[in-house]
Formats: structure tokens, C-alpha cells, sequence
């Protein structure tokens, strides 16, 4: 059975390519599941799962790692946190272990009897999606803190023309609670 790895990917940036690394040199193989799947074209969640996989390819294939060792499957969200689990264990092959550092999911797996494993964090004040979100809007240096695959596909699709413009239109999206039309 194959470990998960489970993150947004927004944008694919070097620290998650550590962590592929990290975790290939103790597995032979990997899935990678991209969270947040179906959602985009907001601040917190620029680009499509189309984008964010190709991405993940282009940064993985530029450091001549095989597309046999490892899975990419996206992850929707779930309204309900107990269910999100279910979910996940649903669309992907059957794994051992789940490698992760965000709090929430770490518990959600404990909690179904998972083995969670921590992830020894990158530079994590500097390669994070916030950070390189934060650097577009502001018309700093973004393209350091990303593989420079993937930093060529966002330029070249002008994809951080995407956030400034999201930055400064984005409202936030008011969800319809369904049980409340009952």
C-alpha cells in the first residue's frame, strides 16, 4: 500500500516539492491527493485542478521523478468534516499511512485509526500558498518560491493576473444551507 499526501496545491511550490522528495525517499511510491478539488477562481483557492495537475507534473517530471511512482487523485471538499474522511478513503486506493501537517486533517485520520505522519516543514515562513499569494498581489518576487516549472506555466498562462484580479474583486461566497430549506 501506497502512502497519501494530501494538500491544495495553491500553487505547487517548492516546500510541497520537499515533501514529495521527503516522502519518496522512505516509500517506493505515492498518492497525491489535491484538496479542495472543484473549487477555484477564488483568493484562498486560485486554479482549477486542471492547473494545479499540471503543475504537479511539470515540477515532478523536472526533477526526474517517475510518473510510476506516484498517483495524483483530486479530493472534493465536504461540508461535514467526519464525512470528508469517508470520502477520501472512497476515491483513493487503499493506503498505509497519510502524511500531513495540517492540524485538521491530521486529527480527522487519527480518529479513523490512521497512522499520520508529520511532514519536517521547508522554510515554511516562506513556501507557502499564502505567501506566494500574498507576493503576486503585492508585486513582489513570487517566482523563487516556486519549482521553476511550475513558475514558467503561470506565467505563461498569466495565471497571477488571476489573483490580482481576484484581489481585488473577490467577496466571499455565501454557501446555501440545504437543511435549512427543509
Amino acid at each position: 500500500m501506497m502512502p497519501l499526501m494530501i494538500g491544495r496545491f495553491q500553487p505547487f511550490h517548492k516546500g510541497h516539492l520537499y515533501a514529495v522528495k521527503y516522502i519518496l525517499d522512505r516509500h517506493k511510491s505515492l498518492i497525491i491527493g489535491v484538496g479542495s478539488a472543484f473549487e477555484s477562481h477564488t483568493l484562498k483557492n486560485p486554479f482549477t485542478f486542471a492547473e494545479r495537475l499540471e503543475m504537479i507534473l511539470r515540477a515532478l517530471d523536472s526533477e526526474k521523478i517517475s510518473r510510476e511512482q506516484y498517483l495524483i487523485i483530486p479530493i472534493p471538499d465536504a461540508d461535514y468534516h467526519m464525512l470528508w474522511v469517508s470520502i477520501v478513503k472512497m476515491l483513493v486506493p487503499r493506503f498505509s499511512i497519510i502524511y500531513s501537517n495540517d492540524p485538521l486533517t491530521k486529527r480527522l485520520f487519527k480518529e479513523e485509526g490512521y497512522k499520520v505522519e508529520g511532514i519536517p516543514l521547508y522554510s515554511r515562513e516562506i513556501y507557502s500558498g499564502e505567501e506566494f499569494r500574498r507576493r503576486v498581489i503585492s508585486g513582489e518576487n513570487w517566482k523563487e518560491l516556486l519549482p521553476s516549472s511550475v513558475a514558467e506555466y503561470i506565467e505563461m498562462n498569466k495565471l497571477h493576473k488571476r489573483i490580482i484580479e481576484l484581489a481585488s474583486t473577490d467577496k466571499p461566497y455565501k454557501k446555501i444551507d440545504f437543511t435549512k430549506l427543509i
